[in-house]
């Protein structure tokens, strides 16, 4: 099993997983714009094409039709949040680590880590709706011919006029759905790659970049694999016209099932897969570098 992990610092905490965080987004938005656009479109009309036939086709179309700027339009509101959010991510996998050891020297077990990795996707979900929210908001309005807001500011500030506080968290049981068992297993997928990875008479703490960066990639992948379907019930749910879904996520899956068929639960698979990897390669990357530099400029902080 991993090492032993160090005391919990928050803010090590904070500045080691808001510095992942923007390398996940910088590196994954463009794809989760695609993956978004793939999620929203309109079903096709009877004897014409959809909108997007696939990832490289609705790639291709906003990168000639909005430019490297289209695929990264949405970007500042979860840049803006992942510096708390994955601050409170990692350290809630901390903490659910440590409530389920009697002593410090306790190794936990895969299923321990799972429920720890559970527990921080609850912390997180409060963070995590209202960027989101802003997010599929800009990201399908360039597509469907609507320019409703100028940018991430002026979308929040619409919201709020329009809806209150409760607008930026529409979308908050999707999100836990759908946070809560990715995030068990992306951490657990991480610890146990590291592990796999790890010489024997090795430290964890002693892994290669490449290693890290395989063990981020694939933990990324696992989560999205579960993540998936109730992903793409949120980004339905969250763009939708108020007062569609009167019963929430159930008339979001009875519509899509009935119009669609059960694969419309993985649409944007494929930008999704593509994306995870790189994305959350860096993002780990990200963290264990900047832990390492602030345990050697701070070790005692």
């Amino acid at each position: 099993m991993a090492d032993e992990p160090k005391p919990i610092s928050p803010f090590k905490n904070l500045l080691a997983g808001g510095f992942g965080g923007m390398c996940l987004v910088f590196v994954g938005h463009p794809l989760d714009t695609v993956k978004v656009r793939l999620q929203t479109q309109p079903p096709s009309l009877s004897g014409q094409p959809p909108m997007y036939s696939g990832t490289l086709d609705c790639f291709r179309k906003t990168l000639m039709r909005e430019g490297i700027t289209g695929l990264y339009r949405g970007m500042a509101a979860p840049i803006i949040g992942v510096t708390p959010m994955f601050a409170v991510c990692f350290l809630g996998f901390g903490l659910g680590k440590k409530l389920q050891q009697k002593s410090p020297e306790d190794e936990l077990s895969y299923p321990q880590l799972f429920t720890a990795g559970m527990l921080s996707g609850v912390f997180t979900t409060g963070i995590m709706t209202p960027g989101e929210r802003i997010k599929c908001l800009l990201q399908i309005q360039a597509s469907s011919g609507e320019n409703k807001y100028s940018g991430t500011l002026d979308c929040a500030k619409k919201l709020y006029q329009e809806f209150g506080i409760r607008g930026f968290y529409k979308g908050t049981v999707l999100t836990l759905m759908r946070d809560v068992p990715a995030s068990g297993m992306y951490f657990m997928t991480y610890e146990w790659l590291k592990n796999l990875f790890t010489p024997e008479g090795k430290s964890v703490s002693d892994l290669s970049v490449p290693r890290i960066l395989v063990a981020g990639g694939f933990a990324g992948i696992f989560s999205w694999a579960v993540a998936i379907p109730p992903d793409v019930l949120k980004s339905r749910f969250q763009t939708a016209p108020p007062g569609k879904y009167p019963n929430g996520f159930r008339d979001v899956l009875r519509e899509l099932i009935r119009e669609e068929g059960v694969t419309s639960l993985y649409k944007g698979f494929n930008a999704v897969m593509i994306r995870a990897f790189p994305a959350n390669a860096a993002c780990f990357l990200g963290f264990e570098i900047a832990m390492k530099f602030l345990n050697w400029i701070a070790p005692n902080l």
